[in-house]
């Protein structure tokens, strides 16, 4: 079969994409992205070639977008190309100039392809990148996933070169006489996946000269075996989550507790919400321990709170604190709006509800403030008699560790917790037989 049919096949296989949809392939000028750009041109796909210049190669990289924009214009197709300053974007978010390089090109190739109708991006990786990724993956420490390296298709990235290996590339360019670029940075050993290309993968096909076959055959053997995991993990969910409101759930944490294997499948459970497995090893050791424990993600927030589990999404940061004077009418703090007014006594109608506070506007001293809630916060609960912390006062409530960060502290300017927002006045500025004015505070959700 010919490397053509043996491509028509390989789409068909993993439904990589349908006749009439267009392409945009990312084309380096390399030998690999360049015969992609043959087969799909002689194949009569519909196709865009889109080329990042990254700045690293100085007149190398010149001479790559020269190439690839020639070569456009020789098969008649679109070009797009961009230029980025990928030093200044490693420095500035403290990553490698590769994976600097992989953001920039991955962020912008997917605006090309929404803003140009484009349905899949293609790159052009073969059976020995397939390879590289698994033995980098195994040296860094990783799950299945990692295991099985790259997938013909994920999300709108497509990799119809998967089906070819590196020597088979090869032969095709010398039988084609297709000209390509060489990039002169594929021979460096600085990189890993250089390293391990040209010291490792040598000494590994001298004790297996079929490596190729083995690790496309392993790789299919994890890919299936995620699913596996997959389904069992998608079951495991549905039975111990509990969703309380988008982005929050209960977690059962008995259930939790007969997890077996129980790191791999804790891993499973809380990797897609950013938790590392030595965060998640705490979280473990913490089952048993005191309430109040809390464990965080980049993404996530995990509470341990009176024998429950809670998972909640991180909400944007917290504003610190809102100055009220005594003629703010509305505004809005953290997500809720709140609502201000005086009137005289005699024209107050009494409220009973919790989203209002109805204090004594002489017994203030302005500008309050409306703030979260502190370690060593007092108030006198109205009917009580004498000063109460606010974490006992939240025990007694029993209101959620994660509720009391959005809960908002009303205090005025000498100090004193005049509200908890939805909950409780302070027994000391509640109207009187003498009051004269009301200041009626309210909050909406």
């Amino acid at each position: 079969m010919d490397t053509r049919n043996r491509l028509y096949t390989f789409i068909k296989q993993h439904a990589l994409f349908m006749s009439e949809e267009r392409i945009l392939l990312a084309v380096s000028g390399g030998r690999d992205s360049v015969l992609m750009v043959h087969l799909f041109h002689e194949s009569g796909f519909k196709f865009g070639i889109a080329h990042c210049n990254f700045n690293l190669r100085d007149i190398e990289s010149e001479k790559d977008e020269q190439f690839t924009s020639d070569l456009a214009l020789e098969l008649d197709v679109p070009f797009f190309n961009s230029r980025f300053d990928t030093l200044q974007h490693s420095q500035q978010h403290h990553v490698s100039i590769q994976m600097a390089a992989r953001d920039l090109r991955y962020q912008w190739l997917e605006e090309i392809r929404s803003e140009f109708d484009y349905q899949y991006i293609a790159i052009a990786q073969h059976q020995n990148d397939v390879m590289e990724t698994m033995l980098l993956n195994l040296t860094r420490g990783t799950g299945i996933a990692g295991m099985h390296g790259i997938l013909p298709k994920k999300g709108r990235i497509i990799r119809p070169l998967l089906f070819l290996k590196r020597d088979e590339i090869d032969k095709i360019i010398v039988d084609k006489g297709i000209v390509y670029r060489e990039d002169s940075s594929n021979l460096s050993t600085k990189y890993a996946r250089n390293k391990i290309r040209l010291e490792v993968i040598p000494v590994l096909k001298e004790l297996n000269p079929s490596l190729e076959e083995t690790f496309e055959s392993n790789r299919k053997r994890f890919e299936e075996l995620e699913i596996v995991l997959e389904k069992r993990l998608e079951d495991l969910k549905s039975q111990l989550f509990n969703l309380m409101k988008p982005d929050e759930y209960e977690i059962d944490l008995q259930g939790l507790k007969k997890l077996d294997p129980a790191d791999t499948l804790l891993y499973g459970l809380f990797h897609p919400f950013a938790f590392t497995e030595s965060i998640l090893q705490d979280f473990k050791r913490s089952w048993d321990g005191e309430s109040g424990k809390n464990f965080s993600s980049v993404s996530h927030d995990l509470y341990l709170d009176r024998g429950k589990i809670i998972l909640a999404k991180k909400k944007e940061s917290f504003e610190s604190a809102f100055l009220i004077n005594d003629h703010v009418t509305s505004f809005n703090w953290n997500e809720k709006k709140y609502k201000a007014e005086t009137v005289l006594i005699d024209h107050f109608i009494l409220r009973k509800e919790k989203s209002v506070a109805q204090l004594d506007f002489n017994l203030l001293n302005f500008p309050l403030i409306l703030r979260k809630w502190n370690e060593g916060d007092r108030f006198q609960p109205l009917g009580v008699n004498g000063t109460k912390k606010l974490s006992d006062f939240f025990i007694e409530q029993k209101i959620p560790l994660i509720r009391k960060k959005d809960i908002g502290i009303l205090e005025d300017g000498n100090g004193d917790i005049l509200w908890i927002a939805g909950f409780r006045i302070d027994e000391r500025y509640k109207i009187k037989s003498n009051t004269k004015k009301v200041f009626i505070f309210e909050q909406f959700f």
